[in-house]
């Protein structure tokens, strides 16, 4: 097991991971609470993640994903070892727009465009995302966590934590890209985001 920080009560790291590429992303239609599977590239990419902490030597005591099939696939090419889910990990929900195509999503940032539409509002999905991710962290012998969730997800967890949004305007983590946060008395702090392309090239693949 890896652990940059000893010492602290409730401290540790988290490697947040967006779900690999499905057919849903392909074909540019919006997932939300619906599932897709992964795509043989959304395969490729999580078990490059698997290879990249594996060169690393970063090892994890916990794991978690949300409860759609496209984080458990995700997470089962990662790493071989159980996995809790975690209902409030899950993707923001978009109600009616959901299984449409993204063009018909208006710009970001959403606020709550989508509730009249039976989806969720981007306070409550910030809300949920981030006291998830806080209370998994705040577990006894969580030093080093593994969690798999979804684009939109990320991204609010994102600008809660980082200043000035950090990851620019409204972007979304890429498909199976890395984000580590070190955790300290209830605060996450981000300390490196890796996507696809960066871990290839780590890797010299």
């Amino acid at each position: 097991m890896m652990s940059h920080r000893v010492g602290a009560s409730m401290s540790g790291d988290l490697y947040l991971v967006r779900h690999g590429q499905t057919m849903f992303n392909e074909k540019r239609v919006i997932q939300g609470w619906c599932d897709a599977p992964l795509t043989s590239e959304g395969e490729e990419q999580a078990e490059r993640i698997g290879r990249y902490f594996a060169c690393e030597g970063i090892a994890f005591d916990h794991a978690y994903t949300s409860t759609l099939t496209r984080t458990q696939q995700t997470i089962e090419r990662i790493v071989d070892m159980p996995y809790e889910r975690v209902e409030d990990l899950r993707e923001w929900g978009f109600g009616a727009f959901e299984g449409e195509r993204v063009d018909l999503m208006p710009p970001f940032p959403w606020g709550d465009f989508y509730v009249p539409f039976g989806g969720e509002g981007q306070m409550a999905v910030r809300t949920r995302v981030s006291d998830a991710l806080a209370r998994i962290m705040e577990r006894p012998g969580h030093e080093c966590v593994l969690v798999v969730s979804h684009g939109s997800a990320c991204r609010e967890f994102l600008t809660k934590w980082v200043p000035d949004g950090g990851f620019g305007c409204g972007k979304v983590p890429g498909n199976c890209s890395v984000m580590h946060f070190a955790f300290d008395r209830g605060a996450f702090e981000l300390v490196e985001i890796l996507e696809q392309d960066k871990l290839r090239d780590l890797l010299g693949e």
